[in-house]
């Protein structure tokens, strides 16, 4: 077997297409991590089972015993304890979660820019579960782009306008823009009910929960607060009596500003279960993402699964090398995965400021 890395090249072939989802084949993989602090004089299987809770406790004995985990890349034992600053190299067959296949358009480029059209669904650079499914895996696949550098970020449900920057003396100038408050940003949003006609204007603090991965609003000025100053302004641009097309002008950049300020006008966006309602499921109770943990249609996430067992032509699921110590096999995506790969109506219209201005067209639901 090959292992990869993260400098491995993502290619074409490592990609398959299974009921409208993009899916990358299942592969084997090296995790490296270098032991934290707190994680100092635990045994080697209590610490994966404590801070990697993905994968059961008997699946890092086996693990730490066939040396699919190894300290300063030797073996151990399964009563090893850990020591601050090693080594430690975990070896796994990796099952990326399922994105929308929507393609990448790319919009625009010239010799120090490359702007894009993000569809849903996708994150836009390595994290957590996804490597491969991402914005920059997918370019470097399709596109054979160069080193990219992310000028401003989109959240992984959020489609749009994307900018990167081929060098990172030039996305610096790009951020110092944003930082310093140059940059108007424009997007568009599909809420709930009729919004008024006239423009409004939020001005309420955003505190941010990374524990639940939701924000709430802050409409009181008190001592002890915790939220940071936000400013959204709105304007709605067509309605048909039960939905509404708003233009949303978010003058900071807090996490889940427009949603959650949205929310507070009690017009969220149509299709966001976790702003939808007041008091969603606690993620830290359910699991996984704070929008997969908020959503009650299990009728929808069962026909998502069942989606997967088909491909466009009705065949059979692609075969891939099972391996008998993971605990994803034998299914495409990982086991556990909740199905919240459909996207937000929240799309990136208009990144500007004096000296540059890039757009994206709007997206289908808007038009």
């Amino acid at each position: 077997m090959e292992w990869e890395n993260p400098d491995t090249p993502i290619l074409p072939s490592h990609y398959i297409i299974v009921g409208g989802k993009r899916f990358v084949l299942p592969y084997y993989f090296e995790f490296i991590a270098h032991v934290k602090q707190r994680w100092s004089g635990k045994t080697i299987v209590d610490m994966f089972a404590d801070e990697f809770r993905q994968r059961p406790y008997e699946y890092y004995v086996d693990a730490v015993r066939s040396g699919r985990i190894l300290v300063e890349d030797k073996k151990c034992d399964s009563e090893y304890r850990v020591r601050t600053t090693q080594k430690l190299s975990h070896f796994v067959h990796r099952h990326e979660p399922p994105v929308l296949a929507e393609s990448i358009v790319i919009l625009h480029e010239e010799p120090e820019v490359l702007t894009v059209c993000k569809p849903a669904s996708i994150p836009v650079h390595t994290c957590g579960q996804y490597r491969k499914n991402t914005v920059l895996g997918i370019l470097q696949a399709e596109h054979n782009t160069g080193p990219l550098f992310p000028v401003h970020r989109l959240d992984r449900l959020v489609s749009g306008l994307l900018i990167f920057a081929k060098s990172a003396v030039k996305a610096d100038k790009f951020r110092q823009d944003i930082e310093n408050g140059r940059v108007r940003k424009v997007y568009v949003a599909k809420v709930t009910g009729v919004f008024p006609e006239e423009e409004v204007v939020v001005n309420a603090a955003v505190h941010y929960d990374a524990r639940e991965g939701r924000s709430t609003v802050e409409v009181c000025e008190e001592q002890d607060s915790k939220g940071k100053e936000a400013c959204t302004r709105f304007v709605r641009l067509s309605t048909d009596g039960v939905s509404s097309i708003v233009e949303c002008k978010p003058l900071t950049g807090r996490t889940h500003q427009i949603r959650v300020h949205l929310q507070h006008l009690k017009h969220p966006i149509a299709n966001d279960d976790l702003y939808l309602h007041e008091n969603p499921p606690k993620r830290s109770k359910r699991g996984g993402t704070a929008d997969s943990a908020a959503r009650s249609d299990m009728s929808r996430q069962q026909q998502a699964q069942d989606s997967r067992r088909k491909v466009d032509d009705d065949r059979e699921e692609p075969s891939f090398e099972m391996d008998p110590l993971c605990t994803h096999c034998p299914r495409l995506g990982p086991s556990g995965y909740d199905d919240d790969s459909d996207g937000l109506w929240l799309h990136c219209v208009q990144y500007s400021c004096e000296e540059w201005s890039f757009e994206c067209p709007l997206p289908a639901w808007a038009s």
